[in-house]
């Protein structure tokens, strides 16, 4: 991959993880804790055991990108960002503007989301 294209993605990818650190979702304590007034009512409970589930997710799926971001980073600087880790092809064009962090072609990323649905599903 050419040293323009490179340094595009690299810059793509610095700006997804500033976002990232920038928004607050990893150092918001808003929906973590639980008022005195909530323990009361069950449903004001449940209402605050749902929003901080939400939160949780919410951070999880921020800090999984931040890591595959980096994970990116690193191989921006080692030469292989771009190659898919399956099959060594590049990965596309479109796929990396869209997800810079992308590591698999988009023929091994479909794959491997059906081999994670059939897990999951209990196929």
């Amino acid at each position: 991959m050419g040293e323009v294209n490179i340094s595009g993605y690299k810059k793509l990818l610095l700006d997804a993880k500033n976002k990232i650190l920038n928004h607050g979702i990893l150092t918001s304590k808003e929906d973590l804790h639980i008022s005195a007034e909530d323990l009361a009512d069950e449903t004001d409970l449940a209402t605050s055991v749902i929003n901080q589930q939400v939160t949780f997710n919410m951070r999880k799926r921020e800090m999984d990108k931040l890591r595959a971001i980096e994970e990116a980073l690193y191989r921006v600087e080692d030469g292989s960002y771009g190659s898919c880790e399956e099959c060594g092809e590049f990965i596309g064009e479109k796929r990396l503007k869209n997800q810079p962090w992308a590591f698999l072609c988009i023929v091994h990323a479909e794959e491997r989301e059906r081999e994670r649905s059939r897990f999951i599903g209990g196929y």
